[in-house]
């Protein structure tokens, strides 16, 4: 079991802070030490944007990276502990990890904000690294003029932990954010519920 008071405060940590919307036609990354920033416009509305990359049942069918999730606690609708592995990257350079976040996702101004941060929780799995994500979250809001579209932006700060050069993590994470938008817009376009 996860320490409520804990929660509570993992939550305030969260959804606090501000937030500038900007409307972009291509997706561009910021990175600055092991702080990363994505945004991009994404064809559809946000509630169908967030959907997919929040925890739930579309995350695993076109997430390229990410192998296994699941639900470990759920508290309510939109807030719930997972446990997730990713697969190994750079030819396996960055080996597969493991993560166990703390899930929120609640309406933010006209959009929606999905954010997280890891937990110490259970043992890890073999042949896996446990790696940390710092408070990190999306931010998903229509663009006022066009509405059928959302400006997604994602701040993360993750430590993939175990003896990896800066390059490396830093090339990784690109092309994992780039794969992300670009899996994303794929699935988006072929899923309809």
């Amino acid at each position: 079991m996860v320490n409520g008071e804990l929660l509570r405060k993992r939550k305030m940590q969260l959804c606090g802070g501000s937030h500038q919307k900007n409307s972009v036609d291509t997706c561009k990354f910021t990175f600055i030490l092991d702080n990363y920033k994505a945004q991009g416009v994404v064809e559809d509305i946000t509630n169908r944007v967030v959907d997919h990359i929040r925890p739930g049942p579309y995350r695993l069918d076109w997430d390229s990276l990410m192998t296994t999730m699941d639900i470990v606690e759920k508290f309510e609708e939109n807030c719930c502990v997972m446990r997730y592995t990713t697969a190994g990257q750079l030819w396996n350079i960055i080996s597969p990890r493991e993560f166990v976040d703390f899930s929120y996702t609640t309406q933010y101004e006209e959009g929606l904000l999905t954010c997280g941060t890891s937990l110490d929780y259970g043992e890890v799995r073999p042949n896996f690294v446990r790696g940390f994500n710092h408070p990190c979250g999306w931010f998903c809001v229509p663009l006022k003029d066009r509405p059928d579209q959302s400006l997604l932006t994602g701040f993360i700060q993750t430590e993939l932990r175990g003896m990896l050069p800066q390059s490396a993590v830093d090339t990784a994470m690109a092309s994992t954010l780039a794969n992300f938008y670009s899996d994303l817009r794929k699935a988006l376009k072929t899923i309809s519920y």
